[in-house]
């Protein structure tokens, strides 16, 4: 900038230069504050953009852009997590007929409306094609497939029921997402229980003729199962909130937290008071337990307890769906024993060859022995079938030959009981958890092998699997044939063998395929963890793509009673020794 001094060096100044200097200045200094307000605006204006762009950029992390807007872009983003998108995407839409339905749980109750009134539709096709059948097998299991099919409905309704809630409040806790994956995945497995009977039957017609009359209700019974697998992703795309519920545990409890307080002291005390006594020799209320089960009131939140005297009883019971909260014991599992013979080779359904089988909720049995004695040469003789969800079986004998303990489907829970048996004698498609169990494999046939497992799993989305944890294997008798720890029943079959002893009788390969020579599928998850004794050796075991010699503490420990069948509900703490974890 120009200064008096530039103009005449040091000394004094002309009046006449002074006074157009001092114009000149004023104006440059005028330009100068102008354009330093503009400056100014232009920095305030630029920060001003910073941020906003920054803020824009923070909400959009928030809520991601593939958020759905509309109600059709939040079905089918819903959808898109089934295994049948398409079918899931048109038939919830047309449920929603005012087209506002956008929340998660609410698109999550309207599928499970569509896999009811699926399965409403053909609630009577098997008694249908019944009478127009002559063969006696075939009709036996179209009776399997009414049982099933009036069972998957229940359980649909069951968790239409349960998404009732107040209004203001969030539908779905993580308590209530454990019970609604369990209850659809029964739903599944009641569909291919009926498939099975029918392929058992060898009656490839009617097969045929029912698994396309049923394969949209399991469609659709799938859509629904896996919305709910994956519905707390869901609630975290569309920015909601789902109820978490902090899960109380006992640390050497006993049982799994969803046996009740009142459940725990019926499980210890030796002084029980029951509600009715069974005894042979005429001194309780019943000489039959088929006769004392006929007392348990419908549906009661009550327990009632029925105490069989020592003695073996000859009788095939059954307690149906409608047979809640039901307690059975007696003077132990050698001591008191039911016992029956059906088997499949006399031409009885597998399913219905049970000598003892419960579905209600809730039940417990303890001290107690359940026999089918068919033996080897009868092949399919069930001992025990449970349907039962939250069930407990405690210091039980189950004894038998090939499919011995049928855990068909729920949650299920086994402790310090004997099983006996040869080909697939513990199978299902429960979600089930084996602890302290003797488990022991006897001599079949002689051009026979055994195979102590055979799980069911059918879904990629279902929540079952058989969890052996902490047992005891050794054969009941000499063996002179090939053992195997199990084979995979299905394409999704899901088997974990943990902390167990495993007995020298056990062939080094550890397991076998459902059909020789012919690697099961690589969905399968079988594995072994921190396994004893002289055949728990992974050195020699198969190489199949689904199965881990070895897993990590964290994989593992998903198939605890805490983490495979615990629920805040279920089995309350208790004084008998228990592990909920892997320690």
């Amino acid at each position: 900038m120009d200064t008096i001094k530039s103009f005449k060096g040091y000394g004094k100044v002309d009046p006449q230069e002074e006074q157009a200097f001092r114009r000149k200045t004023r104006k440059r200094l005028f330009i100068l504050i102008i354009s330093s307000i503009i400056l100014v605006a232009v920095i305030i204006a630029a920060v001003t953009g910073t941020l906003i762009h920054r803020r824009n950029n923070s909400t959009s992390a928030a809520v991601p852009s593939s958020t759905p807007t509309s109600p059709a872009s939040a079905i089918k983003a819903v959808c898109s997590v089934t295994q049948y998108p398409d079918s899931c995407f048109s038939t919830i839409q047309s449920l929603d007929t005012s087209h506002s339905v956008t929340d998660p749980e609410d698109i999550f109750k309207l599928s499970l409306h569509v896999a009811l009134n699926e399965i409403s539709k053909i609630s009577s096709f098997p008694r249908s094609i019944i009478s127009k059948t002559n063969d006696a097998k075939t009709k036996a299991a179209l009776e399997v497939c009414q049982t099933m099919v009036d069972d998957s409905m229940d359980r649909l309704n069951e968790s239409i029921s349960s998404m009732d809630v107040n209004q203001g409040e969030k539908i779905l806790s993580v308590k209530k997402i454990g019970d609604l994956k369990t209850w659809l995945s029964t739903s599944l497995t009641d569909h291919e229980t009926c498939l099975d009977a029918l392929q058992e039957a060898n009656s490839t017609v009617v097969l045929n003729e029912v698994t396309n009359i049923i394969q949209n209700s399991t469609k659709f019974a799938s859509n629904s199962l896996a919305i709910v697998a994956k519905i707390l992703g869901l609630l975290g795309d569309f920015n909601l909130p789902v109820h978490r519920r902090r899960l109380l545990w006992g640390e050497n409890s006993g049982f799994p937290d969803w046996v009740r307080g009142v459940d725990r002291r019926l499980l210890q005390v030796t002084n029980l008071v029951p509600n009715v006594t069974v005894a042979k020799d005429g001194s309780g209320d019943f000489t039959t337990v088929n006769a004392a089960v006929q007392k348990v009131p419908k549906k009661s939140a009550d327990r009632f307890v029925i105490y069989v005297k020592a003695g073996v009883y000859v009788e095939n019971v059954n307690l149906d769906k409608s047979t809640w909260n039901v307690m059975i014991y007696g003077d132990g599992m050698t001591k008191s024993i039911i016992s029956g013979s059906l088997n499949f080779i006399d031409g009885t359904p597998t399913f219905s060859t049970a000598t003892f089988a419960v579905v209600g909720r809730g039940f417990i049995a303890r001290d107690i022995g359940f026999k089918n004695t068919a033996g080897a040469a009868k092949h399919q003789a069930v001992a025990l079938r449970s349907g039962s969800d939250m069930s407990v079986f405690y210091r039980c004998l189950i004894d038998g030959f090939q499919d011995t303990l049928y855990a068909h489907s729920n949650r299920q829970f086994y402790r310090d009981c004997d099983i006996t048996g040869t080909i697939d004698f513990i199978f299902g498609n429960a979600a089930v958890v084996f602890q302290n169990c003797n488990i022991q494999p006897r001599e079949p046939l002689a051009n026979q092998f055994n195979t102590i497992t055979a799980q069911g799993k059918t879904d990629v989305n279902q929540n079952t699997g058989i969890s052996i944890q902490k047992c005891f294997m050794s054969p009941l008798d000499s063996l002179t044939v090939d053992s195997y720890l199990g084979r995979p029943w299905k394409n999704y079959s899901t088997t974990v063998i943990m902390q167990t002893n495993i007995g020298s009788f056990l062939d080094p390969i550890g397991w076998t395929p459902w059909i020789t020579n012919v690697d099961p599928p690589s969905t399968i998850f079988y594995a072994e963890y921190q396994n004893t004794g002289l055949g728990s050796s992974v050195a020699k075991r198969v190489t199949w793509a689904g199965y881990k010699p070895s897993i990590t503490t964290d994989q593992a420990s998903k198939f605890t009673v805490q983490s495979f069948i615990g629920g805040s509900d279920w089995l309350p703490l208790t004084d008998v020794a228990f592990d909920s974890t892997l320690t």
